[in-house]
């Protein structure tokens, strides 16, 4: 099959899925944007149109105008994604830690392949049909989406719940950065299909950490191979991210189990068709605990009562009484759950009492780093599509006067920005993400333990960056996919809106921008005095060095941007830290750009590792184009995304007054 960007395979001849022109002679009729289905519309244009199904009833008249392949279509981008697994997050150094000996290159790729072949021919054609037809709530049982039902089981069946998840529990036990990598892919191709998983990753998360013997025995293997699925069940009508306000009670019974009694919304996945079981996870509070976060506890709530020989009894007392209906993630069921409105749901205590926040963590840290990995599988979805319209879109003549004719609007100069822009965007935080996920593999697996401790410092100051960068990340870049299609972008039959919808909770859930800010300044830089941030400078220093050594055009330029940005980045650590505790709110009112600059630093500085990995490997490469459109990328970066780090700093230094100086109260 022929190779697009980033080894994008297509079975239908060309990175676009097909040009209309090919089906409807040489060209496709348009109608007016602002017609409507079944009206009688105006023909005003005749041009080309990626994708697009048009029935017509006569020249006048739109019966169907659908862009269903062009939304449906999603490749992923499997080169990139091995580029950065093999030469940026070190894939040789995790195949000497034990457990990983047969996690090699080949195994990424045979992995991959088919996880890509899966989600695109699987997953992928129910993303548009997940919008349009969301999941419904009929007697008090939700009912998902046409189609999702018998491709979760497809999905479940085939292990990919299992890809990063222990032997003994019969996952299949690779390393993180080929999992997430695999999740990146099933995201992609369809968001909210995907979320059920990401909440039951974070469940497996918390009951491998601090479960007992006997809830792992009991939950992991059905989790883990999609016999049944997870959630987490924190928030409450007057509880958000102010969880010292949690009203959900748990009342000790005799036999050492709990009754629950509340209600918890936000519940994604919270009820379904999906699976015989679904395990909540659910935080609330026992008779006489302190208040506020220290008496939170965590519960482990079945759907369904588990019976001692692992069979399914009677279902318990939780119900679910309504669905929000929401701007995106429209297919996801997003649950209000009651629980105990017939003498209690049953729950077991999960760890110590008064420990639930702690716990939390454990599922959240999961979540987090998940969520980060969406906006960077929304992102490329966003750019994929607005590629191909690019390519086919003909529009006005080409300022450089080369050609007479109208040409693609590919060809003109700010439609190439913009797409540079989000392509340059997504694989500088796919590149952040994979650096941290198997950073994540060494510190849990390491026999140096300082040198684990290393990793996992580095990957805890990433995991803000990942979840908060990231997301506003994706939302920029589907912004700028509907812009690169122009008016047709804001026409909800293109598809383009959907992915702007659905990014749109990705800096929203699992912890806004605003918490993850707060997270880098307070827990990652104050803490500990900024020495993890400075050591992340040391190693981008160490790059800048690297590229000082290549002497090409393209490296002396990303070499000084990466300069600049590092001293910015140092400079605002230094007022950080010397700031914190006696000026919190003037820090705090920079911490969104301080996230916003350290993200940009380390995207920007895992291209130019890219970059000098690119022109090491040129000569002898037989895929020249790629590692070419590596450096330019890298090249685009560092001069028009991690040039504007002197103006972030300039804002953290000496713009809190600004922010701070009208009282809350004239806002």
């Amino acid at each position: 099959m022929p190779l697009s960007r980033s080894g994008h395979r297509s079975s239908r001849g060309d990175e676009t899925g097909g040009r209309t022109a090919d089906r409807f002679g040489a060209a496709a009729v348009v109608f007016s944007p602002w017609c409507r289905t079944g009206s009688a519309c105006p023909v005003i244009s005749i041009v080309q149109i990626p994708g697009a199904t048009l029935l017509l009833m006569d020249s006048k008249r739109v019966v169907s105008f659908l862009y269903e392949e062009i939304a449906m279509h999603y490749v992923a981008p499997l080169k990139d994604m091995l580029f950065d697994i093999q030469h940026l997050a070190g894939l040789d150094d995790l195949v000497r830690l034990d457990g990983f000996d047969d996690a090699g290159i080949a195994t990424a790729e045979a992995v991959l392949a088919e996880c890509a072949r899966f989600n695109e021919e699987v997953i992928a054609p129910l993303n548009a049909i997940g919008d349009r037809q969301p999941a419904v709530l009929e007697n008090g049982n939700v009912k998902t989406t046409p189609g999702f039902r018998e491709a979760f089981r497809q999905y479940a069946e085939a292990g990919w719940l299992g890809v990063q998840h222990p032997v003994e529990f019969d996952g299949q036990g690779l390393p993180r950065v080929i999992g997430a990598a695999c999740s990146e892919i099933v995201n992609a191709a369809n968001l909210s299909f995907a979320l059920c998983s990401l909440l039951t990753d974070g469940a497996i998360a918390a009951l491998m950490t601090v479960g007992s013997d006997a809830m792992q025995q009991s939950y992991l293997r059905k989790l883990i191979s999609g016999q049944w699925t997870g959630t987490m069940n924190l928030t409450e009508p007057q509880a958000g991210s102010d969880l010292a306000l949690v009203r959900t009670r748990a009342e000790r019974q005799a036999d050492g189990t709990y009754k629950l009694f509340g209600t918890k919304i936000f519940i994604t996945y919270g009820d379904h068709d999906l699976t015989e079981n679904i395990v909540h996870l659910i935080l609330a509070r026992v008779p006489g605990a302190p208040e506020g976060v220290k008496g939170i506890s965590m519960f482990l709530v079945p759907k369904v009562m588990v019976l001692a020989d692992g069979s399914l009894g009677e279902r318990n007392d939780i119900h679910a009484t309504s669905l929000e209906h929401k701007l995106g993630i429209k297919a996801s069921p997003t649950t209000v759950l009651q629980y105990g409105d017939n003498g209690g749901a049953t729950g077991y205590l999960i760890g110590e009492e008064n420990r639930g926040l702690e716990y939390m963590f454990q599922m959240m840290n999961s979540a987090r780093f998940a969520v980060g990995v969406q906006g960077v599988a929304i992102a490329e979805r966003a750019y994929q599509q607005a590629l191909s319209y690019a390519r086919e879109r003909v529009q006005s003549r080409p300022v450089d006067g080369s050609s007479a004719e109208s040409v693609p609007i590919i060809r003109h100069p700010d439609v190439r920005r913009m797409l540079m822009e989000m392509r340059a965007r997504i694989e500088g935080c796919r590149a952040m993400v994979l650096v941290a996920a198997a950073a994540n593999d060494l510190a849990e697996r390491h026999s140096d333990v300082a040198f684990g401790q290393s990793k996992h410092d580095f990957y805890e100051f990433l995991l803000p960056l990942i979840k908060g960068y990231c997301t506003e990340m994706s939302l920029s870049v589907a912004s700028t996919g509907i812009q690169v299609h122009g008016g047709m972008g804001f026409i909800e039959e293109t598809g383009a809106a959907q992915y702007y919808r659905d990014a749109r909770i990705l800096p929203i859930y699992e912890g806004t921008t605003a918490i993850q800010a707060n997270d880098l300044v307070g827990r990652k830089t104050i803490r500990d005095g900024g020495a993890t941030a400075r050591a992340i400078a040391a190693q981008i220093e160490a790059t800048e060095a690297a590229l000082a050594r290549s002497g090409s055009a393209a490296a002396r330029s990303v070499g000084a941007e990466l300069g600049r940005g590092r001293q910015a980045f140092l400079d605002v650590v230094d007022y950080v830290v010397r700031n914190g505790a006696e000026s919190p709110n003037d820090v705090y009112a920079g911490s969104v750009t301080y996230l916003t600059l350290a993200g940009e630093l380390v995207a920007g500085w895992q291209l130019a590792r890219g970059l000098v990995v690119a022109e090491e490997h040129l000569d002898r490469s037989p895929d020249k184009a790629f590692l070419k459109g590596k450096i330019a990328t890298a090249q685009f970066f560092a001069e028009h995304v991690l040039s504007q780090a002197t103006a972030h700093r300039s804002r953290i230094l000496n713009g809190a007054g600004s922010v701070l100086a009208i009282p809350p109260e004239l806002l």
